[in-house]
C-alpha cells in the first residue's frame, strides 16, 4: 500500500501542517482525527489497517490531516471568539489546501469527509457548510454541539459553526438542494454518550427533508474497536 508523508507551511494557519496520504488511485477520502489528534492517529489506532485492502486495491486515496484543536476549541487561554476564529482558519486550510491535494491524487469520484468523535463533529460542521465541496459525510461517534467549548459565549460565528443551531433556520432553496445531494452517515454506538446528539442532528436534517442514515450500532460504545468496524463497513474493499 502506498504511503506518503507531506508537510508544508500553511499560509492560512501561519504554521507548518502535516498529512499522511495512503493509496495510489480511487475516490478521495479526507479523514479527520479525534480531539487534539494528530495526522498519524488513524494509522496508530488501526483505522487505516481496517480499510487497507480497499486502499491497496485502488478504491480510495485517504488523506489523514492534522488538527489545531488545542489552538481552537480546547484553548482556554484565549477568548471563546478567538477559539472559533482559529477553527475557521483550519476550515479554510482544509478546503483550500487539503481538498486540492486529495482530489489531485485521486482518480475522481465523490469526495468523502470522515472522522470519529470530534472528527465527526468536524466532518459535519465543515461538510454541511460546504455541500458544494463534499459529496459524502461519515461521522462515527460524533457530537455536534459547541456549548461545552465556549464558556457560554455565543455570537454569529458560533451560530454558523453549530449545525443544530443554524440548520433549522435554513430556507435557501439552492443550499437545501445541495445538501440533499450529499450522502450522509451518522454512526454511533448504542451505549455511546454521543448518541443523543446524533439522534438530534438526524431529526433536524429530516425536518429539512435532508436524507441521512442514522445507524445505531448494537452494544457499541465510544471507542476505537467500534470505529474500526464502522469504517470498514462504510469504506468497504
Amino acid at each position: 500500500m502506498n504511503r506518503e508523508y507531506h508537510r508544508w507551511h500553511s499560509p492560512r494557519l501561519n504554521r507548518d501542517m502535516e498529512v499522511l496520504l495512503y493509496g495510489h488511485s480511487g475516490e478521495p477520502v479526507i479523514l479527520v482525527p479525534t480531539s487534539k489528534g494528530r495526522f498519524f492517529q488513524a494509522e496508530d489506532f488501526g483505522l487505516i489497517g481496517a480499510i487497507a485492502d480497499g486502499i491497496a486495491a485502488g478504491r480510495y486515496v485517504v488523506v489523514c490531516v492534522d488538527s489545531v484543536d488545542e489552538e481552537s476549541w480546547y484553548n482556554k487561554d484565549v477568548a471563546p471568539a478567538v477559539r472559533v476564529a482559529r477553527h475557521a482558519q483550519w476550515e479554510d486550510y482544509l478546503l483550500h489546501e487539503v481538498v486540492p491535494l486529495a482530489k489531485g491524487r485521486a482518480a475522481g469520484g465523490r469526495l468523502t469527509l470522515a472522522g470519529c468523535s470530534l472528527g465527526g463533529f468536524h466532518t459535519y460542521n465543515v461538510g454541511l457548510r460546504h455541500p458544494d465541496v463534499f459529496q459524502r459525510l461519515i461521522s462515527m461517534g460524533g457530537k455536534f454541539e459547541t456549548e461545552d467549548f465556549l464558556d457560554g459565549h455565543h455570537d454569529e460565528q458560533v451560530y454558523f459553526h453549530t449545525a443544530p443551531q443554524w440548520l433549522p433556520n435554513l430556507y435557501d432553496t439552492g443550499r437545501l438542494s445541495a445538501l440533499r445531494r450529499v450522502e450522509m452517515t451518522l454512526a454511533v454506538g448504542e451505549h455511546d454518550f454521543c448518541r443523543p446528539s446524533n439522534e438530534n442532528l438526524s431529526k433536524v436534517l429530516w425536518q429539512k427533508d435532508i436524507r441521512n442514515d442514522l445507524s445505531i450500532w448494537d452494544g457499541g460504545t465510544h471507542d476505537w474497536p467500534v470505529w474500526r468496524q464502522m469504517i470498514r463497513q462504510y469504506l468497504p474493499a
